[in-house]
């Protein structure tokens, strides 16, 4: 079969809707809520269809079905078929706002009436609980802090990708706005010489020469960067014998603007050469 296949699953309110959409702009023939018994027969019908690109929603309105589904991925794998798996999160405590804002009721719920906001959190937690296999073998999405745009281009980024056996994605963060849930590593540079004390540069990022220059000069900023590679050197291997097929290394600062972007910008840079390397820099892109 000559078919590529995205699973977008992930927590209720987490934005699939938004993630589908974006897929469906790429060209992706989007299926929302497939049950997961169905999985099998429905890429192989696809396939008569000669579809190439298939977009898929399985979360947890399919709970009573959903320990069907790891076993479903293995055999379109052993298939020949590639399969993207993408979990979106967010804090409970920003999808119980988005629940109250829109006044939506939760899949889990089983009533119509409206659940009070201790009940909605457990409900939130249970859930958790039914997708965490999945959120394991998935590449995970933190959409906490994430505009829907913002969202958008990570999943077109992610889905645009050429295959490959391990994909890196370098995210810079502030950490005064939290730390990502997506990231498997996690490295503070609060403590580097930071350019925003310096007027000429305080606009500016970690993206621009002149921030660059600045901190290319101190000591302190390459010994950071080496033992960040050498870390990742280190271990990336091993992960990837471990059949993971992304990696989120999320490096912060006060206000992610420049010491956490220019480590970011470097660091995939220098791994490029080997694996597929990603890059997303959250308090940027949201102000772009």
């Amino acid at each position: 079969m000559n078919m590529d296949i995205i699973l977008i699953t992930g927590m209720s309110g987490s934005g699939k809707s938004v993630a589908l959409r974006a897929l469906e702009d790429t060209g992706c023939y989007c299926v929302d809520n497939l049950p997961p018994e169905l999985l099998i027969d429905f890429v192989k019908l696809e396939d008569k269809q000669n579809e190439q690109r298939l977009a898929i929603a399985i979360d947890v309105r399919s709970a009573s079905s959903l320990h069907l589904l790891p076993s479903q991925l293995a055999q379109l794998r052993q298939m020949g078929i590639p399969v993207r798996s993408v979990f979106l999160d967010a804090t409970s405590d920003t999808l119980l706002r988005r629940y109250s804002e829109s006044r939506r009721k939760h899949p889990l719920s089983g009533s119509d009436k409206p659940i009070s906001d201790k009940a909605l959190v457990e409900t939130i937690e249970y859930e958790r609980e039914l997708l965490s296999q999945l959120r394991e073998q998935a590449h995970v999405i933190d959409t906490s802090l994430l505009r829907s745009a913002q969202l958008q281009t990570y999943v077109k980024t992610l889905a645009g990708a050429p295959l490959a056996r391990l994909t890196l994605v370098f995210e810079s963060f502030a950490f005064k706005r939290g730390v990502p849930m997506d990231a498997d590593f996690v490295f503070d540079v609060r403590m580097l010489p930071n350019p925003h004390y310096e007027a000429e540069l305080r606009a500016l990022s970690g993206r621009d020469t002149g921030v660059q220059s600045y901190l290319r000069q101190f000591e302190a900023v390459s010994r950071m960067q080496q033992d960040i590679y050498t870390f990742l050197e280190d271990w990336i291997g091993a992960i990837e014998q471990d059949h993971r097929s992304y990696v989120t290394v999320a490096i912060g600062c006060t206000g992610g603007q420049h010491r956490s972007v220019y480590l970011v910008e470097m660091l995939a840079q220098a791994f490029s050469g080997r694996w597929l390397t990603l890059r997303r820099h959250r308090e940027l892109d949201a102000s772009a």
